[in-house]
């Protein structure tokens, strides 16, 4: 039996063991074999000696997270600690000399890709005109893309954000909304307007969009523009038909970058519509300047659940499509066995 004793006195104790110590409950749940004890900044931890060490080098990397940024997710804690069915620590490698910081939000907020698909997404857009960012919800599609286009308009590379969407219902009939246009449109945006909150002090933002450096529009506005010099982002893109979303990537300038991201298992188009992003995905392959990344419950970093989540979608998908077959064989067989008998 081994303890050790682990001082917190160069952070704030509450935000390592969160509100009614939720974040402490994660820990001790990470590490059932042990025996952990809190007594004010100090945690007591007793074991197996390889276990203890294995905590203590845990600790050690979230305390030394909260020193350097002051505020940890409990997602992010958990991940710091080791993920349940990899038992790898979600710790970002390079966090040392912060190659995975996108931009510096308002307070010193730090925006930074959390994943590996993420930072991949970041990487490949210095390279890239477009890219294709598809993956499930919560996987940071959207997120990582606003923050790189605040990146590139901060750093000067682009003159303007252009931010769209299709305003598509996702199932909902909104009816008829009253107010004008931006009224009107502003609930099918709204995720958007959240990430430059995130990322932007509220005046700055007010300014950039009053003079239109940022400008947020439904994919329907796009048609007849050239958008050049700005940092061009279309959002939900697997609600565009084939049509849109051709007529979007042909507006893009010469000097533009532009990321589309999408979910394409979760396609709002009326069942006489086909979405266009999986074509666009499928035959915009192999060319110079455009980039494919696929992100996947891996790289979900809302709620721990919503990885699992997306897997029970996923696996109850697969059971359908099986099923589909397997009454298509039967219909088939049938058709085979009246045409014998005949």
């Amino acid at each position: 039996m081994t303890e050790a004793i682990i001082n917190l006195e160069t952070i704030n104790p509450i935000e390592f063991f969160g509100v009614n110590n939720s974040k402490f409950d994660i820990l001790k749940k990470k590490f059932p074999l042990l025996k952990i004890l809190s007594r004010g900044s100090q945690i007591k931890l007793s074991g197996q000696p390889d276990e203890v060490e294995n905590a203590q080098t845990r600790i050690s990397q979230v305390i030394k997270y909260l020193e350097r940024n002051g505020h940890l997710s409990e997602n992010y804690f958990s991940e710091i600690l080791g993920d349940d069915e990899t038992g790898e620590s979600a710790i970002i490698k390079d966090d040392a000399n912060n190659n995975d910081i996108l931009v510096f939000g308002p307070n010193g907020k730090v925006i930074r890709a959390k994943t590996q698909n993420q930072k991949l997404l970041a990487s490949v857009s210095e390279k890239n005109d477009i890219i294709f960012a598809i993956g499930p919800a919560g996987t940071g599609k959207t997120y990582t893309a606003v923050a790189l286009a605040v990146r590139a308009l901060k750093n000067k590379a682009v003159r303007k954000i252009i931010l769209t969407r299709p305003a598509v219902e996702a199932g909902e009939s909104l009816g008829f909304l009253p107010g004008d246009l931006k009224e009107k449109i502003d609930p099918y945006l709204r995720p958007l307007y959240d990430a430059l909150d995130d990322m932007i002090p509220s005046d700055k933002l007010n300014y950039y969009m009053a003079n239109r450096i940022i400008e947020i529009a439904p994919l329907a506005y796009m048609r007849g523009r050239t958008l050049d010099n700005s940092f061009i982002i279309l959002d939900e893109a697997q609600n565009a038909t084939d049509l849109q979303l051709k007529m979007f990537l042909t507006r893009i300038g010469a000097s533009a970058k532009a990321i589309i991201t999408g979910d394409l298992t979760q396609i709002d188009l009326p069942k006489n519509q086909r979405s266009g992003l999986a074509k666009a995905n499928r035959i915009l392959q192999n060319i110079e300047g455009i980039a494919h990344i696929h992100l996947d419950e891996s790289d979900v970093v809302r709620h721990r659940l919503v990885k699992h989540i997306i897997k029970a979608y996923d696996k109850e998908q697969e059971r359908e499509e099986e099923r589909e077959q397997e009454n298509k064989n039967q219909y088939r067989n049938l058709g085979t066995n009246k045409e014998k008998e005949s």
